[in-house]
């Protein structure tokens, strides 16, 4: 698939901006239930509750001992372990780990301090050897690793790291604007965690971009931060892909690629541990 046709099928899934949230919500859980690839071979899937909270576990039929735990992506007020189903399989299968998918409370009905209470919560419970998330999501992971106890390995692509200003951010790409990010960010701020920028997370952590992002580039200071701090940071950045390429990382060859070196990084981090 070309990215230009990938950016098409998303664009075409995106709700009129006016539309309540409801409407926004149930085409984007359409459009990603319509492209959900069948799960591997002998993958066992179920829906529990874990600390309260509803989680969706996937165990591969290669299962190594560890749990990791994954934070979708979605805003903040969209997504939830079905819009991010064929990606969890996918990396439970990769990793021959469990994976937890937390379908932690959205905003507006929720706040952001409540989803993050949901993830806290969840990862406290199920002491992961790694917790992973994908653009909001991975600022929850990085919140989570900032404000509890736990200090494992941390997995993020693309996510929102600092304070997004109109001076820190990139340029405009297909499927998030500047403004995009930036209307989120006001909608979570009040209770997000005041952090540091430049310290690390935790000592251990791997991170995937897309070239066509405004997030890349607060992620590429970061990245250079955290090293200047003694974190050990592995980085790889797709070439041509945008934000939401996760979703199309079997169709489309750079975010394969770039996917397949994030999990295999993460594998040998495992391993090593």
């Amino acid at each position: 698939m070309r990215i230009e046709d990938f950016i098409h099928q998303f664009s075409l899934g995106e709700a009129d901006p006016e539309a309540p949230v409801t409407t926004k919500r149930r085409e984007y859980e359409a459009l990603h239930a319509r492209r959900r690839p069948a799960d591997p071979a002998g993958m066992r899937v179920s829906d529990e509750r874990l600390a309260a909270v509803k989680v969706r576990r996937f165990q591969p039929a290669r299962c190594h001992s560890g749990v990791v735990v994954y934070l979708h992506g979605g805003g903040w007020y969209l997504g939830s372990v079905d819009s991010h189903h064929g990606i969890t399989a996918d990396l439970a299968e990769r990793l021959q780990r469990e994976v937890v998918s937390v379908d932690y409370r959205l905003l507006p009905e929720a706040s952001y301090a409540e989803a993050l209470a949901d993830c806290r919560a969840v990862v406290e419970t199920s002491a992961p050897v790694a917790v992973i998330g994908d653009s909001a999501g991975g600022r929850l992971a990085i919140d989570v690793a900032h404000d509890g106890e736990w200090q494992g390995l941390l997995g993020l692509i693309y996510p929102v790291v600092g304070t997004p200003t109109a001076e820190t951010l990139g340029k405009d790409a297909p499927l998030l604007s500047r403004a995009d990010v930036l209307s989120l960010w006001r909608m979570a701020a009040p209770d997000v965690p005041a952090i540091p920028g430049g310290h690390p997370p935790t000592p251990a952590i791997e991170a995937l971009a897309v070239e066509r992002d405004p997030l890349t580039r607060p992620l590429e200071a970061a990245v250079e931060a955290w090293r200047h701090a003694g974190a050990s940071v592995g980085y790889r950045r797709a070439p041509g892909m945008v934000h939401s390429a996760l979703h199309g990382h079997a169709e489309l060859a750079p975010m394969q690629i770039a996917w397949q070196d994030f999990c295999q990084a993460i594998a040998r981090r495992l391993e090593d541990a």
